[in-house]
Order: C-alpha cells, then sequence, then structure tokens
C-alpha cells in the first residue's frame, strides 16, 4: 500500500493545501484540485506537471508557468529557470514532513487517519 502526497506551497515553502492518493495514481490527476482558488504569481512544478491542460488553466488565471517541458513535447515551452530554482522549497518542505515517523512509515492504513496526521505535521511546521 503506497499513498502520495500532493502540495502546494506558498512563496516560502510553507503548506498551502496538502491531498493524499494512491500511489499508482498520476500526479497530473490532483492538479487541478491543488491549484483550485489559490492565487499566486507565478506556478512552479516540475515536469510531472506539463500537460497542455494544467498550463492553459494556469494561464488562463493570469500566473506565470514556471514548468520545464517534457522532452518529447513537440513545441518546447521557455521557462524561468532561475524561478524554477525555487521549486528545491517545496522539497524541503517534504524533508521536514519526514522527519515525523508516522508520516515517514505510514503506520495508518486508513487514508483519512494518515492524512489527518500529514495535516497535524504541516501545522507543526508552520508553527516552528
Amino acid at each position: 500500500m503506497s499513498t502520495k502526497i500532493h502540495a502546494a506551497t506558498e512563496a516560502l515553502g510553507l503548506p498551502i493545501r496538502l491531498i493524499g492518493s494512491p500511489g499508482q495514481r498520476n500526479d497530473i490527476a490532483f492538479a487541478h484540485d491543488l491549484i483550485d482558488g489559490i492565487e499566486a504569481d507565478a506556478a512552479i512544478a516540475d515536469k510531472g506537471y506539463d500537460a497542455d491542460h494544467l498550463v492553459n488553466r494556469i494561464l488562463g488565471d493570469g500566473t506565470e508557468v514556471v514548468i520545464p517541458p517534457k522532452r518529447n513535447r513537440k513545441d518546447l515551452r521557455s521557462y524561468d529557470v532561475d524561478l524554477y530554482k525555487e521549486r528545491n522549497r517545496i522539497e524541503r518542505f517534504f524533508s521536514k514532513l519526514k522527519q515525523f515517523r508516522r508520516v515517514a512509515t505510514r503506520y495508518d492504513k486508513l487514508l483519512a487517519n494518515f492524512m489527518g496526521f500529514v495535516k497535524l505535521a504541516a501545522i507543526a511546521i508552520w508553527i516552528k
């Protein structure tokens, strides 16, 4: 049993939305739910989120898209390489989240219980 945690963070790397999903689901499947109602100057994500429907949605909201294109794309979209380096803040958030043993080892069988503790851990990260 595996679980993916999808997270949206603000500019300092603090979580603003967390979604849990089965591990076999693709990252892009929850992307629209992840960005719903969030206003930002830029949306930074990795290549797993490079899809026309998501990029068009982000652009439609008036947000800059900072997602590197996949290699197999016919039209390679440009992106701000320097701003993309800020994506490491979400990686640092996940590193902090994994410091909580219950999150790292996933003791809970039910996704609702597991995500409850993930959200408690995220609150603890906010407070620090």
